[in-house]
């Protein structure tokens, strides 16, 4: 999934009174006092009984893309929280009626640091990527892509989708991992049951399941399902960060209400996680893992560690892409214009082509890194997404 913001307008969270739960449609009534902090809808909310504090984030709307502009719901990154774990950016949307939202109709796009995690309730997507791989993306089916050092790829809701409903998630790869070779895991994990719940583990390891789907550091993620009145207690490692993502029905979580599309966050130190629904079935997404520890700038579909490094990459792909002309340190710099046609329909004669690739083969950047950075992507009937303009304030580093 492409970000269409190059510099998201995000909410700060700002000191204040906040609204007490039963204004939010509250689960629980015998809950010690609370300080809250206003700038989200339900704020955050510091227990006194036992330390334990609960940040609930709002999301956003962004137009996805596509001729009608298909909304999803943002709630990282944000000022108020960048990361949780390393998981960056997370993006819920649906259920929608594709006659009416366009359904995904993402175009070929970039990805560079970070690897995307798709998770479907409804409809189907189809998945091609310049790594060669092609997934169907199918209702509880983790489908996981690397982009490592650079890929491109495209998402298209299938033609027998009718209703689209699902989650995107983006984690930032440690700095030891970040120029890996791209690739592609999908996984369907069997289903863990309890009393009036269940639970899917796609990511990473909990309620005594564990997922086959390698990460560059330790991550979870889960489809949790409760019947109405259920509650699902699940100890969890005291060194990970946690969030859960309502995505129907009323929730809490450590007794705290989740609102609709809100991300509930649990910092370090918490041994037990306690998710209860209210008086009708719940779905949500459990989110964790080991903090990063590191910095990071994410700009556009790029992670990286400075604005040096957004700047290349944005215009590795710009030209590649025959948006611009090739720069200097450029492969395509070195390649005799022979007519051929730029992405956006120019003759800038640099298209990355085939005639092009077979001149190229085995070369690289002046700094190393491999040519195509993004890849020979198979015939796509759009042209690929260009990327934003670069904005004139400095990139500042998060986390």
């Amino acid at each position: 999934m492409s970000n269409p913001e190059q510099d998201p307008q995000i909410e700060h969270c700002r000191s204040g009174e906040g609204p007490a739960p039963s204004e939010a449609g509250g689960l629980r009534e015998d809950l010690p006092e609370a300080r809250f902090t206003e700038g989200l809808s339900s704020g955050a909310r510091v227990e006194d009984g036992d330390g334990c504090a609960v940040e609930i984030l709002e999301p956003r709307e962004v137009p996805l893309g596509g001729p009608r502009a298909m909304p999803v719901k943002r709630t990282l990154p944000q000022r108020a929280r960048s990361l949780i774990g390393a998981w960056c950016f997370l993006d819920h949307f649906g259920p929608h009626d594709v006659a009416v939202a366009g359904g995904m109709d993402v175009a070929r796009h970039p990805h560079t640091g970070l690897a995307t995690v798709s998770w479907l309730f409804e409809g189907r997507v189809d998945h091609v990527d310049s790594a060669g791989h092609w997934a169907l993306v199918r209702p509880g089916e983790v489908n996981l892509m690397n982009a490592g050092v650079g890929i491109t790829h495209t998402e298209y809701s299938t033609d027998d989708t009718t209703v689209l409903h699902g989650a995107q998630l983006w984690y930032a790869l440690p700095d030891e991992r970040r120029f890996s070779e791209p690739d592609l895991h999908s996984h369907r994990p069997e289903p863990v049951t309890g009393e009036g719940w269940s639970a899917k583990v796609f990511l990473g390891e909990l309620l005594g399941r564990s997922s086959p789907v390698p990460t560059a550091l330790p991550l979870t993620g889960v489809e949790l399902r409760l019947d109405p009145g259920a509650e699902l207690r699940t100890t969890v490692p005291t060194g990970h960060e946690h969030g859960l993502l309502a995505v129907q029905g009323a929730v809490s979580l450590q007794g705290v209400d989740v609102p609709f599309s809100h991300l509930a966050y649990v910092g370090t130190g918490t041994e037990e996680l306690v998710v209860r629904a209210g008086d009708e079935p719940v779905v949500a997404l459990l989110i964790g893992g080991e903090p990063l520890g590191e910095q990071i700038i994410a700009w556009w579909n790029f992670v990286g560690r400075s604005q040096e490094e957004i700047e290349t990459w944005r215009a590795a792909y710009m030209q590649e892409m025959g948006f611009d002309a090739p720069g200097e340190d450029s492969p395509l710099a070195h390649v005799e214009a022979g007519g051929f046609q730029g992405s956006a329909g120019e003759p800038l004669g640099h298209e990355v082509g085939g005639e092009v690739l077979d001149a190229l083969v085995d070369t690289a950047y002046d700094d190393g890194r491999p040519f195509p950075q993004y890849g020979a992507l198979p015939h796509d009937p759009k042209d690929p997404i260009p990327a934003p303009p670069l904005s004139k304030v400095p990139m500042r580093p998060r986390g």
